[in-house]
């Protein structure tokens, strides 16, 4: 069979009429493949979720709130730059005698009228007054830095606490349908038992019960399991219903020698976000202080005024103007208002550092407490656990014990399996919180 579907006819490509079918369909095929391509590429995208720094990462540049919070420090920044700047100067020009003593119609020619005054004139603050409202919109600028840094915090907590629940409520999952398919097992031997005349029907019938609970335990797991990554989504900034990957690992906890209390203490007064912010505003209301008790000196106000006759400059006024503060009433309104802005910025910075180190003290009890929870399961329980099952496993067999006995062994096994994943669950959480309370990383 010859394969040439073009000829050269007269310097001209030519295809014969009956490939051209052939070729038509080849083209409609490799524009099928051209379209699916993109379809194709979007599937392969990684997911996030195999890991929660994948979260971490994907929310840092996504999620509006930190955006909001980044942008608002971002624009007190700002302010901070342009505060303690003089005022613009103010340019006044007067016509005096626009119809130079009824001799003329009015007019606005400054060569034409009898005077034209052009004054010039720039606010002046009290001395210091600019120093101190810059100071303030430093610290100001520092609170709004440090409410992003809690904001980031607060949320970086959320995602690590919804991970550490996704993890559970999977593996949850992965042990109720392991224990599930347990329990049928079970059911077929207490089947052939009772079918050999050596146990009661009772026997398959309790097997038979506790596949059905554990298969509506695993539809309350699965909508927990939705409900968190809606969650984890929305922090995200996705849609509720799009996919996440499996999460693979949890984080490793830190030794029990870098979550002394003490060495923790100072970090947390130094870094804590909340700390910082009310730091700063305790600073910017000192400064607030201060410049209410400059408000008892006048501010003033120069100028200088060039006199316009005709078509020259024949005059120069000078011009100081200040005002007078007498209203000592309404001054010392504002000076008492600053005192206790003041106190209420030491009090709210004290209530603040007591509130974090108590809870900085709680999760530090939880994390140990899960710790340990999570070792004597796996070091002692859980096998003690499943050495117990396979005793009661055999013994059943043997009819040396009843089907309730073996059932006490599948729980306790069951129970210690899921007491492991959540003392592991319990411990990210904590951590993630003494991560918070901390503002970094351990």
């Amino acid at each position: 069979m010859s394969l040439h579907f073009l000829s050269l006819a007269g310097g001209r490509i030519t295809i014969p009429a009956t490939r051209r079918p052939i070729l038509v369909a080849i083209a409609i095929a490799a524009s099928a493949l051209a379209m699916s391509a993109p379809s194709n590429a979007q599937s392969s995208e990684v997911l996030p979720g195999t890991s929660v720094e994948s979260l971490l990462e994907y929310a840092r540049a996504r999620n509006p709130e930190f955006a909001s919070m980044r942008h608002e420090a971002d624009a007190a920044n700002e302010r901070a730059a342009s505060a303690g700047a003089l005022p613009d100067p103010k340019l006044r020009i007067e016509l005096q005698d626009i119809t130079k003593m009824n001799e003329q119609s009015p007019t606005l020619s400054p060569s034409r009228v009898g005077k034209t005054r052009y004054q010039l004139m720039q606010d002046l603050p009290w001395f210091g007054k600019r120093g101190l409202q810059r100071e303030i919109a430093q610290w100001e600028a520092e609170g709004a830095k440090g409410r992003a840094s809690g904001s980031w915090a607060e949320l970086s907590t959320r995602i690590k606490a919804g991970y550490a629940q996704l993890y559970y409520v999977q593996h949850s999952e992965a042990l109720t349908r392991e224990i599930l398919d347990l329990m049928v097992r079970i059911e077929k031997i207490a089947q052939v038992r009772y079918a050999g005349g050596l146990a009661a029907q009772s026997d398959a019938i309790r097997a038979q019960v506790e596949q059905t609970d554990m298969r509506n335990e695993l539809i309350a797991l699965e909508n927990e399991r939705r409900m968190t990554e809606a969650r984890l989504n929305m922090l995200l900034s996705r849609p509720a219903n799009a996919p996440l990957a499996s999460p693979e690992r949890l984080r490793s906890l830190p030794p029990p020698v870098r979550l002394d209390y003490a060495a923790l203490e100072d970090r947390v007064r130094g870094r804590n976000p909340q700390l910082y912010a009310d730091d700063a505003k305790l600073r910017a209301a000192e400064k607030s202080r201060e410049l209410s008790y400059k408000n008892r000196y006048p501010d003033f106000t120069v100028g200088i005024a060039p006199m316009q006759s005709g078509g020259s400059v024949k005059e120069w006024e000078l011009m100081v103007e200040f005002n007078i503060p007498i209203q000592q009433s309404t001054r010392r309104a504002q000076e008492h208002e600053a005192e206790a802005m003041l106190a209420a910025a030491r009090a709210r910075k004290e209530a603040t550092a007591n509130q974090v180190l108590s809870d900085l003290s709680e999760n530090l009890s939880g994390l140990d407490a899960a710790r340990r929870t999570e070792t004597t399961i796996s070091s002692s329980l859980l096998p003690q656990a499943e050495l117990t099952y396979k005793s009661a496993l055999a013994s059943y067999e043997n009819g040396k014990v009843d089907f309730a006995t073996l059932l006490d062994a599948q729980r306790q096994i069951r129970q210690a399996k899921q007491n492991q994943i959540k003392a592991q669950a319990e411990a990210q959480a904590r951590l993630a919180e003494i991560e918070r309370i901390l503002g970094e990383e351990l």
